[in-house]
């Protein structure tokens, strides 16, 4: 129930790829994929993730790419050309 009514205010399914050096191969880079939904474009819940990401764990961040989708869209209305009674 949590998701739907963050989606009502407004948050986004957001998903990140995160390019990160490798602790043991500094020279070489990985992807990390994470996705939550989040409120653009303060994004309190990546700059959460990302500040753990950078006080805890050994693999310094290159870049951050962004996308994001609204999950919860208005209805869409479809005027009908006819209409059909079944009996």
């Amino acid at each position: 129930m949590r998701d739907i009514e963050l989606m009502m205010d407004d948050y986004r399914l957001t998903t990140a790829e995160i390019l990160y050096h490798m602790p043991d191969h500094p020279t070489l880079l990985q992807t990390y994929v994470w996705q939550d939904l989040d409120l653009a474009p303060r994004y309190p819940i990546l700059s959460r993730f990302l500040t753990f990401w950078q006080c805890n764990l050994d693999g310094a961040l290159h870049s951050v790419r962004l996308g994001q989708k609204e999950v919860l869209i208005p209805a869409q209305l479809i005027h009908a050309d006819a209409e059909l009674t079944i009996h």
